[in-house]
């Protein structure tokens, strides 16, 4: 495995086994010269949108103030200690979302998303800490991080954002354009601007397990089969009317435990939850889409590549896409899973692909899931 710059000359399999989850990795360079992707004002445009998540976070004399988007109108730039957060920045702008998938020796199902944190002279968002892993790469002007592993992680009373009552800092560092911080989770972090600064974060998914199971039992509701009535020839007369009978909770007891499921129906679950789009997620159709026929010969010379938005995995014979799941034929499944991991395909594959891989592409197309290239 080739070593990355970007992880400070380690390999991934190197990063993952030393660091990942276990400790923090200062990586001084990892994208040298590195400029911001987004000016100021284009960022600020997003926050403006509805459909964009964003966030106004403000201290001032000692008060934190918390302000959700969508941001007609922010503070003058002039003005300290204000900071600007807009999520999901990756599923708007074509060289975010490149710059989000370096981080894919991480499986896709845990890579979430790219934040741009916009800062002011003292800005930041508080001491904290995070239940996932960050990327924290530097892309304009400094921040000074202060971070801990553990200790106390009792909370301010009465505040809009979760700050870290007693944060005593172990370490210290100051991140120019280029540098990028690497912290597990858990760990107590406060980033501090120095100047007008901007922050790119890249995060974590971290399913949580009561939440899995509610959805998995919701999921397995449309495959149980369990036919049949209850009936009871063997009825004595109740002594106690208003008690459940023993035999009623052991014959209901017994039907129950014969719903099972295996790894295919966690398989299939897992798939369709983790690639189901986030709630703020909208696909814009193309406004004249191409007759199926223009829109192949256009696809055989140009290829196609997936919308930023759309979420592509696979699992053995199961395709997933957008939250939908369908079961590839052995001759389907190459082209299917080059498109999921690369998120394209060149004219080639698409001209050697089958009839029924080449109807599915149209198909996404015209719903906006996918575009030429």
């Amino acid at each position: 495995m080739q070593k990355l710059q970007l992880l400070g000359n380690l390999t991934p399999a190197q990063f993952l086994r030393d660091y990942w989850q276990k400790k923090p990795l200062l990586i001084k360079q990892a994208i040298p010269n590195f400029k911001p992707l987004l000016k100021f004002e284009k960022l600020a445009e997003l926050a403006r949108q509805n459909h964009v998540e964003s966030r106004l976070l403000t201290h001032a004399n000692g008060d934190w103030n918390l302000q959700h988007g969508p941001l007609a109108e922010l503070p003058p730039r002039e003005q300290r200690e204000w900071t600007m957060l807009v999520q999901g920045v990756n599923l708007y702008d074509a060289r975010v979302d490149a710059l989000l998938r370096q981080f894919r020796f991480v499986p896709q199902t845990r890579l979430d998303d790219l934040m741009i944190s916009f800062a002011t002279d003292g800005g930041g968002v508080g001491p904290h800490y995070d239940s996932y892993d960050v990327f924290l790469l530097q892309a304009h002007g400094k921040r000074r991080w202060r971070i801990s592993k553990g200790g106390d992680q009792t909370l301010v009373d009465g505040l809009p954002v979760k700050i870290l009552a007693n944060f005593e800092p172990d370490e210290e560092y100051v991140l120019e354009p280029g540098d990028m911080l690497y912290l597990p989770p858990l760990y107590n972090h406060d980033g501090i601007a120095e100047g007008e600064c901007m922050t790119y974060s890249v995060g974590f998914r971290v399913p949580n397990f009561q939440e899995l199971g509610e959805n998995f039992l919701q999921f397995m509701a449309d495959s149980i089969d369990l036919p049949g009535l209850y009936t009871d020839p063997a009825l004595k007369p109740a002594t106690k009317p208003a008690e459940i009978p023993a035999d009623m909770l052991a014959t209901v007891t017994e039907e129950l435990n014969k719903v099972r499921w295996d790894e295919e129906d966690v398989a299939i679950f897992l798939g369709e939850y983790m690639s189901e789009p986030k709630h703020n997620v909208f696909f814009t159709p193309p406004a004249k889409p191409l007759a199926i026929g223009r829109f192949l010969e256009s696809a055989e010379k140009r290829g196609v590549k997936l919308s930023l938005k759309t979420q592509m995995l696979y699992r053995g014979k199961h395709v997933f896409i957008n939250g939908e799941s369908f079961q590839a034929g052995r001759a389907d499944k190459p082209a299917l899973a080059l498109l999921a991991d690369e998120r394209a395909l060149d004219g080639a594959a698409i001209a050697s692909a089958t009839e029924d891989v080449r109807d599915a592409l149209y198909t996404w197309y015209h719903d906006g899931w996918l575009e030429l290239a």
